[in-house]
């Protein structure tokens, strides 16, 4: 079995006993492979820490390294003691062992409780791969650091810590329609049922980072290009550092497809680079609007069509809440942009709608919406 079966293999098996959590462990197969970290925002109980460290009972070989933040948190704690004996000869030299700086998988959760002490020596470790404390440098083996957070980030020196996680997904309790699977496979997590897992070691992982740089991504080079440009006009941040880094998720999503070159449905994550949970349904709209050009097919990743059949009654229920947003009340200017935002998404999302007479309805209410903020404006 080679390793990219290996780590496809690794990803069906957590779906098995995660119900409805697909997106989540796709997004955590593409960070893996890319290298890159990934945020998880959402409440507790929503299998978050459960999912990762599921993953990390996959990967035998390496240290995983997981904790709880709190404002309290010291340095200590994370990156491990200093040597009191060497420190009594004059040397600064920090034990790691069973610690952050020596794990092949890290996560931490409620990472913006991180305090001024920890600040900078995360930053530097999620950034740069590197630990730094006063002389001493050392490299990090980390494959990928995974955080969560059940609310984003207010401070500006908080901020700086999402800024370092490429990928972002908001995670949600399964649907009402599922929770009896849910339960089942709770149930089977609860009383220890383990069926055979596939392993995969450290180095093997490292073997595929490096193989994502071979994907070619001359075909969609154009494509990208513009979407980039498109996002910067709507408002959404995407440096020139960030946009470098994205290809990597792009180059990830077609070698988990077993391709060696990049095709249009891969820029499927970017759906997943946002800043604010205003930012998510803009960037599902715009991303969407560029793939669906391209015919699903077997090679596309699975995650890239997976909302490409929208519900017609779910779409007419957003329309309704939308108006009566609309109407409760005096709106502020940006809860007036959020309403427009989420609009154009929604108009977006009907144009896949397969009856046209149900598809009409729709773009008639939309359209109705539309020329009431337009008057108000």
């Amino acid at each position: 079995m080679n390793e990219t079966i290996k780590l496809r293999a690794i990803l069906d098996e957590i779906k098995n006993i995660f119900v409805g959590k697909d997106e989540v462990i796709d997004l955590l197969g593409i960070g893996l492979l890319a290298r890159e970290n990934v945020f998880l925002l959402g409440p507790p109980g929503t299998a978050k820490s459960a999912i990762v460290k599921q993953l990390s009972s996959h990967v035998i070989g390496g240290i995983n390294f997981d904790y709880l933040l709190t404002r309290f948190t010291e340095p200590n704690e994370i990156f491990g003691p200093l040597d009191i004996r060497l420190l009594k000869e004059g040397e600064l030299v920090t034990n790691t062992d069973g610690m952050l700086p020596e794990a092949s998988l890290v996560f931490l959760d409620e990472i913006f409780n991180a305090n001024s002490a920890i600040l900078n020596s995360l930053l530097m470790a999620l950034n740069e791969k590197i630990f730094r404390r006063g002389k001493e440098t050392k490299k990090l083996p980390a494959l990928m650091f995974i955080s969560a957070s059940n609310q984003l980030p207010e401070d500006e020196a908080l901020a700086a810590l999402l800024d370092r996680f490429l990928i972002r997904l908001k995670v949600d309790n399964v649907k009402p329609d599922r929770l009896e699977e849910v339960l089942q496979a709770g149930w089977k997590l609860e009383r220890n049922e383990k069926s055979a897992q596939t392993l995969i070691s450290p180095e093997e992982i490292k073997g595929l980072q490096s193989k994502v740089k071979e994907v070619d991504l001359a075909s969609i080079r154009s494509s990208y290009i513009a979407l980039i440009h498109s996002l910067r006009n709507t408002g959404i941040e995407v440096s020139d550092r960030r946009a470098v880094k994205m290809q990597n998720l792009v180059a990830a999503s077609a070698m988990l497809c077993d391709r060696t070159e990049a095709i249009l449905s891969d820029l499927w994550v970017l759906k997943y680079i946002w800043s604010t949970e205003e930012q998510i349904e803009t960037l599902q709209a715009t991303v969407n609007a560029l793939i669906e050009k391209e015919e699903t097919d077997e090679k596309a990743h699975p995650q890239a069509f997976f909302n490409k059949a929208p519900n017609p009654k779910e779409l007419m229920n957003e329309v309704e809440n939308l108006k009566n947003k609309f109407a409760s009340a005096e709106l502020s200017l940006q809860e007036l942009n959020v309403i427009k935002d989420k609009l154009r998404y929604l108009q977006n999302r009907t144009d896949w709608v397969k009856d046209q007479q149900k598809k009409q309805y729709i773009n008639t209410e939309i359209d109705q919406l539309w020329k009431q903020i337009l008057h108000k404006a």
